[in-house]
Parts: structure tokens; C-alpha cells; sequence
């Protein structure tokens, strides 16, 4: 393909994307094909000879399409948004053109002082503490995913706590006792934390152990049940040397009580703790979120995907370190070929120091075009529009009752919901909120009239869940927490609208109500956590 075949083909490209986007309303928000579809279209290798663009590209729409789910939909609500908007998109192009792999300064510049820069203005605009900014110990770095950012930082609070607990022996003594406290590591996390972080254990190969985290606390982590955990550790003999603390869990957008988690931390001070903000970190542009970032500067890192709700395509989980020394400690690893003037002068940044991989993509153009494009208070809009359409949507299912049950409060756009079963006596005429030490039922047989009518609800939303999504007019997704079954809903895409919103709750009522009436006063079985 020469030059002008590509501005042939990038404009038909161009085109086809613009439509796509203009008109994806239209389309079922989730794809119909069967697993395997694929391989039964396509041919058992590649052409022999070169194919046409226009051949191709036809096979978008004939082939990939049908596999797709729409995620820029304004009917998906299901997990949390995977932004796009046409400056990220840009952003992309541009990357492309730019290929290189950017493992040091060197190989271009202009790739990681950029990424400097754009990760400081959004430190600034989240209300990080200046001890997160490039200009000082700190400084933030891109990475594929918070999942990512999570192994990276438990890798160097790894090497951290090991370096710093045996640096008053030396030689074998040393190696010794650093062998023997490797296997008595353990990293530490909400019981409602992402699953990213006891996959990180995995990785790191240390322990992990998680925390409970109770209705009557809204699912946040608090101090009391940080230290319980913590001493019962030190009693076995383990020793905890990191702690997720979350802003904005996955299942209900929960946020951990930092001040408390400070507290405990003045005696525990080894306790690398990293905040994972992946989804509702992007609300703290807006300033009537900051005062989530008060005790910030107890923590070491912090991480947010601007992929999620900020407008930026994926990949961009920006992560801040509040000292960048102990990433580069860990995961420094300097052969010959990657030695050069200006990394030996220690003047410029490697990000490859700061991350599992050593290549890596221009992915700050796209984050640099974003923020230019929308400028502050467009990003301030886009979470305001969104937060008000998700108080929307929570105030018109509790104007149901007698219908449904909202789980927690409303967060971060996202309403959590059970569905109310018929009442047949006072204990059943709502959801029963699960005490905190209550798990999923392991069996059927509960004579207590509340445990059974929260089994009745459990398989009751269960159902409506299953039957919206068949339906495929909107996407939500289905939880479990502490025993409970609910709905996750939550519309915070750049196409998010009323309209959409509204369409979604009367979805909801029609077919609560129908699998309600068919359910009628039936027992039933209970739902199994997974």
C-alpha cells in the first residue's frame, strides 16, 4: 500500500468509523454469535497474493461486526465505560505513524517528556498531593490497565519492604533472611477490591488475605477491620507489606475510609498502600469530589484509567508514585545494548524502569489531545452530566417500592439494585440487607422468614437480570455481594443521554414485573456466589 492508496483506504476508514459511531443506536448493544463463529468464516490461512483495501474492509461489517459488542452504545450500562471520542482516536493515529518503543529517552524523546507533562497536569487536576508530581520525588507513568499498575507497585513494595526490613544485616546473612521473608509476605485488600490484586499476589509470589468490608460501612474498608487483619497476621507469623485501598469498588463503587486507614498506618509505616481509583478517580476533576484526596499523601500510589470515564481511548491507567526510586529499585535491569549517555547522566526519565514491560506506546498523545479538546470544564461536564443521569435513574427505581430495593447509595453514576419479590409477610416485604458476617447460602433450607425471603429476591434479580439482557435492548451486569444478588447499572459514556436512562427503568419495571407474576409465591433456590 503506497501513499496514496492509504489516503484512499484512510479516508474510506475514516468514513466507515464517522457512520459507525452516527449510527450505532441502531444496533444491538450485544453481539448474537455463537463462540468459534469466527473461524468458520474465514479461511484456513492467508491470501497467497495481496487482497484490495476495498475487499477488506468489506469484511468489517460482514465479519467482525457480528462479534462486536458495542460498548460506545448508549444502551450499555453493564461494568463500567471503555471510553472513546475522536480526539483519542486521533491520538491513536498518530502513535501509529509514530511507532517505537519508547523503552528510554532516547528512542524519542519527545514520547516520554510528553507523557511527564500530561501526567503532572493531570496529577494537578485530580488534587494529588505536589509529593505525586514529576518535579519532585514522585511522578506518574502510563500503563496498559490498573491491573497492571497494581503489579508493578506490589512488585516494588515487594523489593521495598525486603530491602528496608534487612538493611541492617549483610552478605549471606542478609540474602538468607530476605529468602525466609519472602514466604512470609502478604499483600492485603478490601474483600471488595478488584481481583486484580490478589492476581498480583499470584505474580509478586507472595500471600494474599483479603479484609471484610460490611453493609453498615457501605462495603468500605475501615481501620478497625485493616488492623484486626493486620495483627492476626503479625500473630501467624506472616508479615503485610501492601494494602489496596479502593476509590470506588467494582461491585458497588465503594470508597474505602482513608483517614482511618492513615491512622493504622502510623503503626504499620512499612505498609506500602496503593489507591485504586480505576473507575471514580476520574470524578475528582470535579471539586466537589477532592476532599477524597485528603489523606492521599499517607499513601505511596495512586492509580486511574483515563480509559474508563475520561473520554480517552483505551489503553491510558495512569499511575502516580509518590517516590519513583523504589519502582526503579525494583525493576531495573540495565544490559549493554540499553546503556547511553543520557540515562548514565541520570537527567532524563526511562519509563521502562517503571513498568513490567520494556516497550511501550506513544499512548500520551491521545491523553494530550483529549485534555486540549475538551479543556478542564468539558471534563468537569462530562462527570457532572453523567453523576446526574445516575441520581436520575437511582430516584426513579426508588420511586418503586414496591419493585425494587436499592443496595447502596448512588455512586459514581452507578445504581446497584435487587428486585423486590411479592410481599407474603412483614419480613419479606422488602430486600433484607446481609449482616457483615453473613456469606452466600450453601443451602435451600432456611427457616428464618428474612433468610428466605432474601433467597426469594436473590433468584428473583437473578432472573430479571438475565431476562433484560436476552432481550438485548440494554446491557447491565449482575453481582453478588455478601450473599446478596443485584444489578449493576451505570450509563457514563461519551453517548449517555436521558432518554436512554429512562428507557432503561421502564426496561426494568416491564420485565421485573413479568418474571415477578410468573415467579408468583414459589420457593426457590438460592443463589451461589461466585
Amino acid at each position: 500500500m503506497d501513499s496514496a492508496q492509504f489516503r484512499k483506504a484512510a479516508h474510506a476508514a475514516i468514513d466507515e468509523i464517522i457512520n459507525y459511531y452516527d449510527t450505532i443506536g441502531e444496533r444491538r448493544v450485544v453481539s448474537e454469535v455463537e463462540p468459534g463463529y469466527l473461524r468458520k468464516i474465514l479461511p484456513d490461512g492467508p491470501p497467497q497474493e495481496g487482497e484490495k483495501w476495498e475487499d477488506i474492509q468489506k469484511d468489517i461489517e460482514a465479519k467482525i461486526m457480528p462479534g462486536l459488542t458495542h460498548w460506545q452504545h448508549p444502551n450499555f450500562m453493564a461494568w463500567f465505560p471503555a471510553s472513546s471520542t475522536y480526539p483519542g482516536m486521533l491520538g491513536e493515529l498518530y502513535s501509529s505513524a509514530f511507532t517505537t518503543a519508547a523503552f528510554n529517552w532516547l528512542c524519542s524523546p519527545a514520547v516520554t517528556e510528553l507523557e511527564t507533562v500530561v501526567l503532572d497536569w493531570l496529577a494537578k487536576l485530580l488534587n494529588l498531593p505536589a509529593s505525586f508530581l514529576s518535579s519532585g520525588e514522585g511522578g506518574g507513568v502510563v500503563q496498559g490497565s490498573a491491573s497492571e499498575a497494581i503489579v508493578t507497585v506490589m512488585v516494588a513494595a515487594r523489593d521495598k519492604y525486603l530491602r528496608e526490613s534487612t538493611a541492617h544485616l549483610e552478605g549471606a546473612e542478609r540474602e538468607i533472611a530476605i529468602a525466609e521473608k519472602r514466604g512470609r509476605l502478604v499483600a492485603l485488600g478490601s474483600e471488595m477490591a478488584h481481583s486484580s490484586t490478589q492476581k498480583a499476589a499470584l505474580i509478586a509470589g507472595t500471600r494474599f488475605r483479603a479484609i471484610p468490608a460490611g453493609l453498615e460501612d457501605n462495603f468500605g474498608l475501615t481501620g478497625k477491620n485493616f488492623r484486626e487483619i493486620v495483627d492476626q497476621c503479625l500473630l501467624e507469623g506472616l508479615e503485610p507489606f501492601y494494602l489496596t485501598a479502593s476509590l470506588g469498588t467494582t461491585a458497588t463503587c465503594a470508597v474505602d475510609n482513608f483517614g482511618e486507614i492513615a491512622e493504622v498506618l502510623r503503626d504499620h509505616p512499612a505498609i506500602w498502600v496503593h489507591v485504586d481509583a480505576a473507575y471514580a478517580g476520574a470524578a475528582l476533576v470535579c471539586e466537589e469530589y477532592q476532599q477524597l484526596t485528603h489523606y492521599m499523601d499517607n499513601f505511596d500510589s495512586f492509580d486511574m484509567n483515563m480509559h474508563k470515564w475520561l473520554l480517552t481511548n483505551f489503553d491510558a491507567s495512569c499511575l502516580f508514585v509518590k517516590r519513583r526510586r523504589h519502582l526503579i529499585d525494583a525493576l531495573s535491569v540495565t544490559p549493554s545494548y540499553l546503556r547511553n549517555e543520557f540515562s548514565d547522566s541520570g537527567l532524563v526519565t526511562d519509563y521502562r524502569d517503571w513498568q513490567i514491560p520494556l516497550g511501550r506506546r506513544f499512548r500520551a498523545l491521545k491523553i494530550w489531545f483529549v485534555m486540549r479538546t475538551y479543556g478542564v470544564e468539558g471534563l468537569k461536564n462530562h462527570i457532572r452530566n453523567t453523576v446526574k443521569l445516575g441520581e436520575l435513574f437511582c430516584s426513579m427505581i426508588q420511586s418503586r417500592p414496591d419493585l425494587f430495593k436499592v443496595l447502596t447509595p448512588p455512586a459514581f453514576a452507578l445504581t446497584v439494585l435487587c428486585v423486590v419479590p411479592h410481599s407474603k409477610s412483614p419480613a419479606s416485604a422488602s430486600v433484607p440487607q446481609p449482616k457483615a458476617a453473613r456469606e452466600a447460602y450453601s443451602n435451600s433450607f432456611t427457616p428464618d422468614a428474612t433468610s428466605q425471603a432474601l433467597i426469594d429476591s436473590n433468584l428473583l434479580t437473578k432472573q430479571v437480570y438475565e431476562a433484560v439482557n436476552s432481550r438485548a435492548e440494554i446491557f447491565v451486569t449482575g453481582v453478588v455481594v455478601k450473599g446478596t444478588y443485584a444489578i449493576r447499572v451505570v450509563s457514563a459514556n461519551p453517548k449517555a443521554e436521558e432518554k436512554y436512562i429512562r428507557r432503561a427503568f421502564e426496561i426494568l419495571v416491564e420485565v421485573a414485573e413479568e418474571v415477578r407474576n410468573q415467579v408468583g409465591g414459589k420457593g426457590m433456590e438460592p443463589v451461589r456466589e461466585t
